[in-house]
């Protein structure tokens, strides 16, 4: 079984945990990777353009029914939930969740209904309870799930929240994330 998507949930402490993360991916990592940092709704790309350096996967901000493709990297706007449909990605301005939007729990819990057991999500550093919620969906939908050790999280709500709410797959340094995530991907190909 080969996987559809990877989303990744952060807030508090995310761009420093994702550097690290999408640093350590191969130029050939084929797999979509969604990305819903919390950030201020007046942000501009400078996420983008910071990630960018770490990585030389594309890195784009969503934009509405844009198709999904292997090798990308796709970050959610600021003010925007992002959805995973069929194939693409769907942006939307309904209320926030757990005070965000973007919300983690949108986004992963549209991805475990679309690709039920062929999602991996990542739950990182944070400061609130969002992405507790969607993991818990990836998790009976039959997808993987993977959290951040809380000691190495710069806070460690987000992960200790998720731990608390299902039996997580893996507890892993951000290091360590990143190698499991590849070869789950990896594997799976041959």
């Amino acid at each position: 079984m080969s996987f559809k998507i990877v989303v990744i949930g952060t807030s508090l402490g995310g761009l420093s945990a994702l550097k690290i993360i999408l640093g350590k991916l191969p130029a050939d990592f084929l797999v979509p990777i969604a990305i819903v940092q919390h950030r201020h709704k007046e942000s501009n790309n400078t996420l983008q353009e910071l990630l960018q350096e770490f990585t030389s996967l594309p890195i784009r901000e969503v934009e509405d029914k844009e198709e999904m493709l292997p090798g990308h990297i796709y970050l959610a706007p600021p003010d925007y939930h992002l959805l995973v449909e069929p194939g693409h990605f769907a942006l939307s301005t309904d209320e926030p969740v757990c005070y965000a939007r973007p919300s983690i729990d949108v986004l992963f819990e549209s991805a475990a209904d679309v690709y039920t057991q062929q999602v991996i999500g990542v739950i990182l550093t944070g400061a609130n309870q969002d992405g507790m919620q969607g993991l818990k969906k990836i998790k009976v939908r039959g997808g993987l799930t993977i959290v951040q050790e809380p000691t190495t999280a710069e806070s460690d709500i987000m992960p200790e929240a998720a731990i608390s709410a299902i039996t997580v797959d893996w507890i892993l340094t951000l290091e360590n994330i990143a190698s499991q995530v590849v070869k789950l991907c990896h594997s799976l190909r041959k």
